[in-house]
């Protein structure tokens, strides 16, 4: 099962849709940062290299593989998160009376990972995929 499945459930159940997508937003966009500063680090041990001798040299190599790597996870961390917090943003709507984000969690599949919602407006039902 896919984390963000049961995330969303219980986010949903614990502080409600509102609050579980800013959550998923900020962390998103935390990893975003940690991107940028391993940047800044792969940056910083290029410059490095040119003026180190041979044992800063390989000091430096091992700090910007590191730096990649570290970069490289969080971009795609970011981007998880963020295109997953997207697309069930998309079908907050409720499909009968179109009111956004008023709903309660009345079902999960936690096989799938799908979400059966309630709208708190009009009382319609429908499901939230991941």
């Amino acid at each position: 099962m896919n984390p963000l499945n049961h995330r969303l459930a219980e986010g949903i159940r614990r502080v409600g849709f509102r609050k579980w997508y800013e959550r998923e937003l900020l962390s998103s966009h935390a990893h975003l940062l940690l991107t940028l500063l391993a940047t800044i680090g792969l940056m910083a041990a290029m410059e490095a290299f040119h003026g180190a001798g041979p044992d800063g040299k390989l000091l430096d190599v091992v700090l910007f593989i590191v730096c990649a790597g570290i970069g490289l996870w969080a971009l795609k961390r970011y981007l998880v998160l963020l295109s997953g917090a997207e697309a069930v943003a998309n079908q907050a709507n409720c499909p009968a009376c179109g009111t956004y984000a008023r709903f309660e969690l009345i079902a999960e599949d936690r096989r799938t990972g799908e979400a059966h919602v309630r709208c708190r407006k009009c009382q319609a039902d429908w499901t939230i995929y991941p």
